[in-house]
Formats: structure tokens, C-alpha cells, sequence
């Protein structure tokens, strides 16, 4: 084996930015620059994503730095010689160069550095494909110029090092990645069943919210924020709310496995109907627990605010017409077949003759059954805000 000599302080700090990297995606710069110091090179690229096979273009998301890339530049699309490349379809995690694969004559002659390497000055160079679980192989490119030396058996080896910290690196950005968008996912379909979630702390502080918590709060009917913590308008209800975060908190402590949220409602000064609250504690790890910062959330669900579902669902859910859908969801809002005529701005008897219509698409017979299968269907879930200004339209008789 080649011996490497390269001091451990220096190892450890290149190594350390590279796994920084994987919990941020602008700081994949960093650690690539850092190499192409390592190797004495002028160009260091990290290809994220590959052009598909038929992209005539082949543009290509990558991470590059060296010549003459600035800092804002160095993450972005950039078009990417795929199918002329010599260093595909090579062994994945294997290092190769230009002298693994051909002559010097045939480089230099060769399509793809006549056509991309030329230009900028890459003559040297050493490629792997890392390969990443359920994602496949990402491109990674070390060059130098055509005045530099060729790389060495020890630049290989060296390399093999990095590349193994690279690929865990890369799957751990990747799952974290893939986390964040399922979460996301998640709470937008939380969302849009309007649903208010809070996240607090132990002592009732708001660390997050989603919209329909913020319009709560801002409404100040029920609940507010006071010095950062969730409180319940009535001094009755916050003492049960705080006693209710308290005990939520207590159990999930002492019994960490079947932990049922906790529920209450709170009146609110309008008369309207209570609020419903439900506590549930964010599970922790085993091994960190009683380390870190306990939290849980907080789901508000209003029983009279308005219904979110899509129109456009609906319409191809219950093959509606945009006029009966319209009457559908005034319907599922609460109003009464008069009132919803009224909101539409059509008749009352063009009213009744849609909903015979829908009666029919729905095979349902009453309001109270339509209202049913349109709140508990998928309609809610594919809501946006073009949806929310579509929904009161004025439908023509």
C-alpha cells in the first residue's frame, strides 16, 4: 500500500467538514475546495444529479469549485458531457484515471476532452462513482492541468479514503433529505385539513406554528401567546392547560411506550363553539433521554371554521360540475340550502335542481349524509389558496 503522509489534525478537520456538509446543502463547497488543495488541483466537482438519457443538453446539478467558479456558482445546473464521458459505467467506489482506461493519444484525441476538457484546462483526471443507496451513482471529478503532473498511485489511494467518508456523508444528506421533505409533507396535509399545530416546550413556550394556529392565536378567541407561552384565555382554562402540558409531559417520563395524547377545550370569549385541544409529547430516543429539550404538540382543531377542500378534487372525485361543486361546499360549511343559494348568487330553485343533480353523482338522499362524505373524503387534502378563492365563486344559472 502506498504510504500517505498526511497529518492527522488535517485529516480530521477535512473530514469533519465533509460530514458538516451533509446537514447543509451550501457547504458542499467547502470540504470539495479543501480537496482540491489536498491534490493540487484546478478543479474539484461533486455531480448530484445526473441528466437523464434523453436531455439533448445534458444539464447536470453539480457542486464545482477551482478556476475561475465564484462562491455563487458553485452549486447549479451545468451542462454535463454524459454520453461522451470515458468514465462512466466504471465500478462504482473505485478510483480510476485517464491512464487506467487509455493511452495518452487516445485522450487526447478523444471527443469528450477535445469537446469539454479542453476549454478549461482539464487534462488530468481521477473519477469514481459513489454510489448511494436507493439514489445509484454520483460523478466525482478531481483535475489538474496539462503543465501538472499525472496523479499517482498515492493521489489513488489517498482519494479511496475520502470517498468512503464522502459516500456515508452523501446517504446521511440524502435520508435528511428525505425526512425533512416527508415531514413537510406531512404538515402541509395537517394543514390543509385545518388543523392548528403548536410546538412548545415543557413550560408552555411556542417554539413553531402553522397558519391556522397563527390565525388563532391572532384572533385571540380562546387562546394567545403571553411572554412567549401558550395560554388559554379563561384563567380556568389555562390552569388546565398548563396542568394538562405538565402531566403530558409526566407520562411520556415515566412510561415511554403506548402514551395516549391528552385532550381538553377551551371556551372562547365569542360564544363560539370551544376550541379542541390535543397534547402529545414528541417521542425522544432511549439512549438521550433526560438530554436535550423536551417537546410536544399542541393540535387545535376549530369546529367552525370554513373547510378546505379542494374544489378542483371534488369536481373529479364526485364528478361534479364547477356549479354544483361550488353548492357542495357552502353546503359542507354549514350553510343551509338558502343561505348557500344566497352566497352563490343564484336562485333557490337552481339551487334544489343541483342538488338533486349532486343527490344523484353522490348517491346520497340528505344534506347531513352529502356534508359526511365530502368532509371525510381525500378533497381536503389536494386544497391550495388558488382553491380558496375558487371556492366562492359566483356560479351562473
Amino acid at each position: 500500500m502506498p504510504n500517505i503522509d498526511l497529518e492527522i489534525e488535517y485529516y480530521n478537520d477535512l473530514v469533519e467538514s465533509i460530514y458538516d456538509a451533509a446537514q447543509n446543502n451550501s457547504s458542499w463547497s467547502e470540504p470539495l475546495e479543501e480537496l482540491r488543495k489536498l491534490f493540487g488541483a484546478n478543479y474539484v466537482t461533486l455531480i448530484l444529479k445526473q441528466p437523464l438519457p434523453d436531455d439533448e443538453q445534458g444539464i447536470g446539478l453539480m457542486v464545482a469549485v477551482g478556476g475561475n467558479i465564484d462562491d455563487e456558482s458553485k452549486i447549479q445546473y451545468l451542462p454535463y458531457g454524459h454520453t461522451l464521458t470515458p468514465f462512466n459505467d466504471q465500478e462504482p467506489n473505485t478510483i480510476v484515471t485517464v491512464d487506467d482506461l487509455m493511452d495518452e493519444q487516445q485522450w487526447i484525441e478523444s471527443s469528450y476532452r477535445r469537446h469539454w476538457c479542453m476549454h478549461n484546462d482539464v487534462y488530468h483526471v481521477m473519477a469514481v462513482d459513489i454510489s448511494i443507496p436507493d439514489v445509484g451513482n454520483l460523478p466525482f471529478r478531481i483535475t489538474r492541468g496539462e503543465a501538472d503532473t499525472a496523479f499517482s498511485a498515492e493521489d489513488k489511494a489517498l482519494c479511496q479514503f475520502f470517498v468512503s467518508h464522502l459516500r456515508r456523508a452523501l446517504g446521511i444528506h440524502l435520508q435528511l433529505n428525505r425526512s425533512e421533505s416527508l415531514g413537510s409533507m406531512y404538515s402541509q396535509a395537517i394543514g390543509r385539513l385545518s388543523i392548528a399545530t403548536i410546538k412548545i416546550d415543557e413550560q408552555g413556550k411556542v417554539l413553531d406554528q402553522n397558519i391556522f394556529a397563527r390565525e388563532i392565536i391572532d384572533a385571540g378567541d380562546g387562546l394567545k401567546i403571553v411572554c412567549g407561552k401558550l395560554t388559554a384565555t379563561s384563567s380556568s382554562d389555562n390552569r388546565e392547560l398548563k396542568h394538562l402540558v405538565k402531566g403530558a409531559f409526566e407520562r411520556a417520563r415515566n412510561n415511554r411506550k403506548n402514551i395516549l395524547p391528552e385532550a381538553m377545550s377551551v371556551s372562547r370569549p365569542s360564544c363560539e363553539v370551544n376550541l379542541g385541544i390535543v397534547v402529545e409529547v414528541i417521542p425522544g430516543l432511549d439512549w438521550a433521554e433526560g438530554k436535550g429539550q423536551a417537546q410536544a404538540i399542541v393540535y387545535i382543531r376549530d369546529s367552525v371554521s370554513k373547510s378546505q377542500a379542494s374544489s378542483d378534487m371534488a369536481k373529479k372525485l364526485f364528478g361534479l360540475t364547477p356549479a354544483e361543486t361550488a353548492l357542495s361546499l357552502q353546503l359542507t360549511n354549514g350553510l343551509s340550502l338558502e343561505e348557500a343559494s344566497e352566497a352563490l348568487n343564484i336562485r333557490r330553485n337552481t339551487a334544489r335542481a343541483h342538488l338533486r343533480a349532486i343527490f344523484s353523482k353522490t348517491g346520497v338522499r340528505r344534506q347531513t349524509e352529502l356534508v359526511r362524505i365530502f368532509l371525510n373524503s381525500v378533497a381536503a387534502l389536494g386544497y391550495n389558496n388558488v382553491d380558496s378563492k375558487s371556492n366562492d365563486i359566483r356560479t351562473e344559472e
